[in-house]
């Protein structure tokens, strides 16, 4: 198995996506809330020419860059020659860098907003028509990875609308730049160990492709290809899912597709299970009883029976037998909404860490799906 240009071999150990861990963190579409300029910067960053900062590029000259260096010969074995040769080529690059901020405090959260951008008739046309020609990829993914269609094109569509914004940033640049000198947040530290782990699994991705690592193209963030995998998930759970021998995530849907059903098999997605339902609050808002379950985090730890005290759905396709989490999505000064969230909604979250993202992923594929049958 090996890689073809841009992407990958198929291998066996390591981390998440794009977030995967976050995929990265929640990187590309975690910004729920983000002032509407920063909205503007993030979409020109897909197709602008990277900023390089010129007077701070020469990484094979930086202290911390040389300690990696010498990790990544006594770890893995490669030559301090050849990798104070590849240092010597990486631009910093400033635009990544500064697309890390933080959103300034700004607007409230709005789904709906959020949701727009997402579930819109581009998209879901686009969809249309993707899940048309991978129909039976499509299918195969959820005869063997339990994960329906609808998913799997709705996770694609929102992340690149189907191949069409996979980032043009040397992956190597920006994730050389994050890993040694990401923007001054409290996460800076956390955020930078995160980096330095894909910068090295994108050298030993390349490595193991013999392909020179500068070929890798991406986000801003580092995530690659339709489904925009960090070079962690891909290493660990990409899959040659069209049978020729490699594994590309930039050229190649179907194999995209396999992948993005075997990382949600691996974080938790069951088959046949049920994703969200609409929910009322039965408590007052603010209260005690709200804010301890929605405090639970990413995880499904209530029975129905539970959470009737706090909210109750009338969807009668409910199971009573299966844990559910709640979650709000806030509507800026509009109401917010509430859903009863399964393990499947937050294996979507190990995707991408935000709510909103995870339910803009289900909401365009169920509404692509319904775009199918008209």
């Amino acid at each position: 198995m090996s890689y073809t240009t841009p992407v990958i071999s198929k291998f066996g150990t390591l981390k998440n996506c794009i977030c995967s861990l976050f995929i990265a963190t929640a990187l590309v579409t975690a910004g729920e809330a983000s002032a509407s300029t920063k909205k503007q910067v993030k979409k020109a960053a897909h197709s602008a020419a990277p900023v390089a900062k010129k007077d701070e590029s020469h990484f094979q000259q930086w202290k911390e860059v040389s300690s990696f260096i010498d990790s990544m010969v006594s770890k893995h074995g490669f030559t301090e020659a050849e990798l104070k040769a590849t240092f010597k080529q990486v631009k910093y690059i400033e635009t990544a860098r500064q697309l890390m901020r933080p959103a300034p405090p700004g607007k409230p959260k709005n789904w709906k907003a959020y949701r727009a951008r997402f579930v819109e008739p581009y998209r879901i046309e686009a969809g249309v028509a993707f899940w048309d020609k991978y129909a039976d990829a499509l299918a195969k993914a959820e005869r063997e990875y339990g994960v329906p269609p609808e998913i799997i094109v709705g996770l694609i569509g929102v992340e690149t609308i189907f191949g069409k914004q996979t980032g043009g940033f040397r992956v190597m640049d920006v994730l050389t730049t994050l890993a040694f000198d990401y923007p001054d947040t409290p996460t800076r530290d956390a955020r930078m160990q995160f980096f330095r782990g894909e910068l090295e699994n994108m050298l030993l991705m390349a490595r193991e492709s013999s392909l020179d690592p500068f070929v890798f193209k991406g986000s801003y963030a580092g995530a690659i290809g339709w489904p925009q995998f960090m070079p962690g998930s891909i290493r660990k759970y990409a899959v040659d899912f069209d049978g020729d021998g490699k594994i590309n995530l930039t050229d190649s849907p179907v194999d995209a597709i396999g992948s993005v059903a075997h990382y949600l098999s691996m974080h938790g997605w069951k088959r046949a299970l049920p994703v969200a339902f609409p929910a009322t609050l039965v408590v007052a808002e603010k209260s005690e009883q709200l804010n301890t379950a929605l405090g639970k985090g990413l995880l499904a730890s209530y029975q129905l029976q539970d959470l009737k005290a706090i909210a109750t759905t009338a969807s009668v396709e409910a199971p009573t037998t299966i844990q559910y989490g709640l979650v709000d999505l806030q509507n800026g000064n509009d109401a917010t909404e509430y859903w009863l969230a399964t393990e499947n909604f937050y294996a979507i979250t190990l995707y991408n860490r935000s709510y909103f993202y995870a339910m803009s992923v289900y909401d365009l594929g169920r509404v692509i799906a319904a775009a199918r049958q008209k």
